[in-house]
């Protein structure tokens, strides 16, 4: 254990890997929020840093920040779902290791927003059902949402998540729209990301429907929407422009129309927050049907069927949507890491994002 950054913060590791962020303060700290923290693709633990510490120094009698660290690096090439169920596990080990906690929260950034969905999903417990397994206290109640492993579920935030996938027009924009490059991509994606390149491209094929698809659904062991519908809000920051990895429309969770029109910053508090939006949960009339998921079918535009299903059922919930722009900063064309503060120094020009979490953060 160690003291890391002044300020009263505190930071230990832990056993199985992870970083904890905890408050300094005498009496101990009452806190009993645990936030776990989610890094992207190639990512680690130290991409939180910032983020973490700032979190702590401004709640430091709410919330303790575990910085999740069981999917660095290399392994984040293994699959959303393979790092799922180690998220889930760490998960479970944090939270029977901390008998204070009655809430939780997940933040993520990037790839790391699926890999949140997926672990939630087996984290989910039905209203009043409780596992042997499962840690003590809890909130086991009459609440029709469910709760995350007994525990309340507050906030779901996801920073630069490609929640429709990497495959449709303009999804990862370094390949420029042109969809001859896009089609390639899908095909050798695999031999730069393995196994999570395919599902991000929607091109996994194991005789189930793409793994992102059957991630709108209930199924079996796995309630990823009745998981994502216990939190109280669910938040997605996008990058609205020079983000060269995930497209504005995927991390928005919107169809091409949809994208909002914006100028300047809304406040001066946040100078690279430009857009904000509460979307009230869709009810469709007719639900798309099974069998008319084909790649080549279009729907609004380069909207593909597939996308579509991805962003009506994930829409069936409300949503927080906040559009970021960093484009009169210095920083602007390295946005995908920007807007997380990835590395102190080279991208402290998205604090103000973090802060943005932070006030609007449920406690």
């Amino acid at each position: 254990m160690g003291n890391e950054g002044g300020g009263g913060v505190r930071s230990e590791e832990s056993v199985n890997g992870g970083t904890d962020v905890r408050g300094c303060s005498e009496p101990p700290s009452s806190a009993d929020h645990l936030v776990v923290m989610v890094h992207g693709i190639l990512g680690s633990t130290a991409n939180w840093k910032f983020a973490a510490n700032q979190f702590v120094r401004t709640l430091p009698d709410k919330v303790i920040v575990h910085c999740s660290e069981r999917n660095i690096n290399k392994l984040t090439l293994d699959g959303v779902d393979v790092m799922g169920e180690r998220l889930a596990n760490e998960v479970i080990e944090v939270v029977n290791r901390m008998p204070e906690v009655k809430k939780i929260s997940f933040i993520s950034h990037s790839v790391g927003g699926l890999v949140a969905r997926y672990a939630i999903g087996r984290l989910y417990r039905p209203p009043e059902e409780k596992l042997e397994s499962d840690p003590p206290g809890g909130v086991y109640d009459n609440d029709s949402r469910g709760t995350i492993l007994g525990l309340e579920a507050m906030n779901f935030i996801t920073i630069a998540t490609p929640h429709l996938g990497s495959r449709g027009n303009k999804q990862v924009p370094f390949l420029f729209g042109v969809t001859a490059i896009e089609m390639v991509a899908s095909r050798v994606i695999h031999w730069i990301f393995g196994r999570t390149g395919k599902h991000l491209f929607l091109c996994d094929n194991d005789g189930e429907p793409p793994l992102l698809l059957r991630m709108v659904e209930d199924s079996g062991d796995h309630c990823f929407m009745s998981a994502l519908k216990a939190f109280t809000r669910r938040v997605a920051y996008s990058n609205a422009v020079h983000d060269n990895i995930v497209g504005w429309r995927t991390s928005s969770i919107r169809r091409n129309s949809e994208l909002p029109k914006w100028e300047e910053p809304l406040c001066e508090t946040y100078p690279h927050v430009v857009y904000e939006e509460l979307s009230k949960a869709v009810v469709y009339e007719k639900p798309l049907e099974e069998d008319i998921v084909k790649n080549s079918t279009q729907v609004d535009g380069n909207c593909d069927v597939v996308e579509e299903k991805l962003l009506t059922r994930l829409t069936t919930l409300s949503w927080e949507r906040v559009d970021v722009s960093f484009h009169n900063s210095r920083q602007r064309f390295d946005a995908h890491n920007v807007i997380q503060v990835k590395d102190t120094t080279m991208h402290s020009e998205g604090a103000d994002v973090i802060q943005h979490i932070i006030d609007r953060f449920l406690v």
